[in-house]
C-alpha cells in the first residue's frame, strides 16, 4: 500500500462535493447546498465537523491504515456505510450545526463561556439524533 501524501488530518471541505452520490436525494440536497459555500461559512464548518465524528478523524494518526487510506476514501467509505437512514444522517449534521453555532457564538462575544460539553461534542462519533424543538 502506498501513502497518500495528500491526507488531511481532519475531513477537508475540498472533499464535500465528492459525497454528493452515497446516500439519497435530500443528502444530495445537503451536500450541493454546502459544497456551494464558502470553506470559512458556519454550514461548511458544521459538515465538517460532521464528518470529523462520523468518520472518526481524531483518532486518525500518521502510519494508520484510515490515514494511508487517505481521507477521501476515508470520507466516502463513512458515508456509504453509516447504517442509519439518510433523515438520522442529515440529523447528525443538524446536531453538529447547532453545536458549531453555538461555539462560533463563543468566539464572537456572544455567549459568556463556550458549550460545556466543547469536549465531548469534538469528540463524539454519533450524537444523540437533535431534535431543535427540545434546545
Amino acid at each position: 500500500m502506498t501513502v497518500n501524501i495528500r491526507t488531511e488530518m481532519l475531513f477537508p471541505p475540498r472533499l464535500i462535493s465528492d459525497l454528493k452520490d452515497l446516500r439519497g436525494d435530500e443528502w444530495r440536497a445537503l451536500v450541493e447546498r454546502i459544497a456551494g459555500l464558502k470553506e470559512t461559512d458556519a454550514d461548511t464548518l458544521a459538515f465538517c465537523l460532521m464528518m470529523i465524528r462520523l468518520g472518526g478523524c481524531l483518532t486518525c494518526f500518521s502510519g494508520s491504515y484510515r490515514f494511508m487510506r487517505g481521507c477521501y476514501l476515508c470520507a466516502q467509505q463513512a458515508v456509504a456505510r453509516y447504517q442509519g437512514t439518510d433523515e438520522e444522517l442529515l440529523q447528525l449534521y443538524e446536531r453538529a450545526r447547532h453545536d458549531m453555532n453555538r461555539y462560533l457564538d463563543y468566539l464572537q462575544g456572544r455567549a459568556d463561556a463556550p458549550p460545556s460539553e466543547l469536549a465531548e461534542w469534538l469528540t463524539s462519533e454519533a450524537p444523540e439524533p437533535f431534535d431543535p424543538d427540545l434546545e
